[in-house]
Order: structure tokens, then sequence, then C-alpha cells
């Protein structure tokens, strides 16, 4: 089982990454902990030095399974749902600004609050066609490289679109793409699944990423989420993608970061996982 954790490649404002800033550094501390690779955070693909990011990578030994498109609504509000068609247009083009580094990387697409939300104005049925709508289209352009895009459930105080798996799968079978996917979670989980362990099962080849945070996001250990039944069912159900951590720098980014792959890799080996 392979671990890896989110690194913001650009400024944020969100608060469950545990790392930003210095991104030479970070890769550093990072890799010295003996994580497997990193989930980057990016905002707009157009501000980025892609060949010095890869040779950083190279040279740190980190592999990318994803990229994080969460930045681009955090920061400038771009998403699949805004009543403006220029903005959900703007979101599609951001997505689609990504796949040429994802497809170097093999790294997969993450679809989080980059959907939105349901605005004023706008109903439920309609924010959903046109979320459905976008996902068409980057789905198609991401098939076209080879890339993966992954849906991620998120708690009802964040947006009400796509809560749960069974929701997650609705939406994954109106779309009517391959190469779309769930990203599953465990604090969204926490809040929205009545047995994770089952919601787990529920997606099974659908789930093509993992995020683990414990249930008050900080990092695994540190609430009362049990992460060796959890990663247990992960094995059972043949998941071979990375467990990625994205929580809050508490006490700080290094100790949680430290803390967590100490403690997924303590329920790990009882388990006989790889």
């Amino acid at each position: 089982m392979r671990f890896s954790i989110v690194l913001s490649a650009q400024p944020t404002r969100f608060d469950a990454v545990a790392f930003r800033g210095d991104f030479e550094r970070n890769l550093a501390r990072i890799a010295a902990m003996g994580y497997d690779g990193v989930e980057l955070a990016i905002r707009d693909p157009a501000q980025m030095d892609y060949p010095a990011l890869r040779a950083l990578l190279d040279q740190y030994g980190l592999a990318v399974p994803a990229i994080g498109t969460g930045q681009a609504w955090g920061e400038e509000r771009l998403s699949f749902t805004d009543p403006d068609p220029a903005v959900r247009r703007a979101a599609v083009e951001r997505v689609r600004a990504h796949l040429p580094f994802a497809a170097q990387v093999g790294a997969q697409i993450v679809i989080g609050l980059l959907r939105g939300v349901v605005q004023p104005g706008v109903t439920h049925k309609q924010a959903t066609a046109w979320m459905v709508d976008a996902l068409q289209e980057c789905t198609r352009a991401a098939a076209a490289v080879g890339v993966r895009l992954c849906l991620e459930p998120l708690n009802r105080y964040e947006t009400d679109l796509i809560h749960t798996v069974a929701e997650g799968l609705e939406l994954i079978e109106r779309v009517g793409a391959d190469n779309l996917g769930l990203l599953l979670d465990t604090f969204h989980m926490n809040i929205e699944e009545a047995d994770m362990a089952a919601a787990i099962r529920e997606a099974g080849d659908r789930l093509f990423h993992f995020h683990v945070a414990d249930s008050n996001r900080r990092y695994p250990g540190a609430g009362h989420i049990d992460f060796g039944r959890l990663l247990g069912t992960l094995a059972e159900v043949g998941y071979e993608g990375f467990v990625s951590g994205e929580f809050l720098p508490w006490p700080d980014a290094e100790t949680a970061a430290e803390r967590a792959i100490a403690h997924l890799r303590s329920v790990a080996p009882r388990l006989d996982l790889p």
C-alpha cells in the first residue's frame, strides 16, 4: 500500500493542506518521511513551470497519483454549476489545462469543489445537468490522453451536490464515462456515510483514489476513525491506488505528516498488506 500527501504547488487559503510554501523543501521533507508520492494541489496550470517540477519530483523519487483542482473554486470561484456560462466554460478549460502534465506523470484529476454548489436562482436539477455536461466534456478530453477523473463526494456543509458513494455512482452512470470514478475521503465519509467500510465496498472498482483525515480533520490517529478497518477494506476490494493524506497541519505540518504515516503503517502490517 502506497502513501502520499497533499502538497500545494501554488499559494492557497485552503486549510486542509499540510504542506505549502517552499516547494523543494517540502518535497525533501515528504520524501524523508517515507511517503511514496505527493498529490499536487494546482490552481492554475498556466502559472506552473512543469519541466522544473518534473525534475524535482524525479530528484526526490516521488510519484504524483493525483492533481487537485479545488483551489480554482476556492481562489477564483470557477465551477461547473455557475449560472454564468463563461464561468462554467472557464472551469472546464481549467480541467483540460491540467491534462498534459497529468498524462506525463500518470496522475488522475480530482473534481472536488470545482463542481460548485447550487447557487441562488438555480435549481438542483439544472445544476446537476450543468455538472453532467461539464463532466462529459472533461472525461472525453481526458480519455483521449489516457487520464482518469475522480469525483469526490463532499459533506453537506460544503456543497449540496453529491455527498455519498451512492449519489456519486448514480452521477457516474449518468455521465457514462469509463474514466470517471470516485475519490473517497474519510473526513467527508465520517459525516455522510452510515458505514464507511460498506461505502468502500459499494464503490468497488469505481474507487480511483482515497483520502485520509481523521474525524476532526487532523492526521489519522488523532480522532476516532478506525483506519485499520478501512485499510483492510481497501485491500478486500482490490484497491491498488494511493492512500493520500489531506488533513490540517496540526500541531504543525511536519508533525502531522510524520504521525499520519506512522499510524497508517502501524495498522497496515497487521493486515498483511503489501
